[in-house]
């Protein structure tokens, strides 16, 4: 047990689980968050899987950390934070921050690579390295877990729908136009693929969500995401036929030579 008293402070008694193999991480914010909040945290450590079993029996709870302020039990680290004020997030909630975060960190990295190439982060360069390492990084989390990734993807994509392989091969698709976008090489690859993936999930977005009106989660960011299958999804798409556009004209003039002598 650790003990820290300040007698012009509140006092909350916090019981958590400490263990030499396991630290519950929603104990250590739970103590974080009571500190912040100005009280004085008389901290319980619960050592044992037996001390956490006999606790729970006896306050008859189903989990720790608990928390208890001027006697009355609180809860665990979300209805600590209710107490508080402060918003819960919701697991299950719809939300479009893994999208933000995804798109904010490749433009600051399109940025930085421009930076550091031509000593401006202002170019036309960035632009197309922006649209690249989207491309690139939405390949990778949908890589992830490519099972769970196809399963969403077949909810709403035509071709894949018809052929389910290509739920399978979309991402290695992606990840491949991305890449070679970035290096700025077999642009005659590149382009005819990004053009192709990026027109039929174009189509079967909005067909889905503007056409049909089925409200569908996105698979634009793995299997795993809450975001919700609409605009975010139709712009990933609409990214790669427009940068695929923009580097169509020189894409056939820097043939291989056994393509050239066709």
């Amino acid at each position: 047990m650790r003990t820290a008293r300040h007698p012009a402070r509140p006092r909350a008694t916090l019981y958590r689980m400490v263990m030499d193999q396991h630290v519950c991480p929603y104990g250590l914010k739970a103590r974080d968050l009571l500190r912040r909040q100005g009280f004085e945290v008389e901290d319980h450590w619960l050592t044992s899987r037996e001390a956490v079993d006999a606790f729970k029996a006896e306050h008859g709870v189903a989990t720790t950390p608990q928390t208890f302020i001027d006697g009355a039990r609180i809860g665990g680290y979300d209805a600590l934070r209710r107490h508080f004020g402060k918003r819960v997030v919701d697991p299950e909630a719809t939300s479009y921050r893994p999208v933000a975060a995804l798109f904010g960190m490749t433009l600051l990295m399109a940025l930085a690579a421009s930076t550091a190439v031509y000593g401006t982060p202002f170019t036309v360069r960035a632009g197309e390295w922006f649209i690249a390492f989207s491309m690139a990084v939405l390949a990778l989390l949908k890589l992830q877990n490519l099972g769970s990734f196809a399963t969403m993807f077949l909810n709403y994509d035509l071709l894949a729908r018809r052929w389910v392989p290509y739920s399978y091969v979309y991402p290695f698709a992606e990840g491949l136009a991305g890449v070679l976008m970035i290096a700025g090489v077999l642009t005659w690859l590149s382009v005819p693929v990004a053009l192709f993936i990026g027109t039929v999930g174009a189509v079967s977005v909005f067909k889905a969500v503007y056409v049909d009106r089925r409200e569908l989660t996105c698979a634009c960011v793995g299997g795993a995401s809450n975001v919700p299958l609409g605009f975010v999804s139709l712009t990933e798409n609409l990214m790669m036929i427009a940068m695929a556009i923009w580097m169509a004209p020189g894409a056939f003039t820097r043939l291989p030579g056994w393509a050239q002598g066709m």
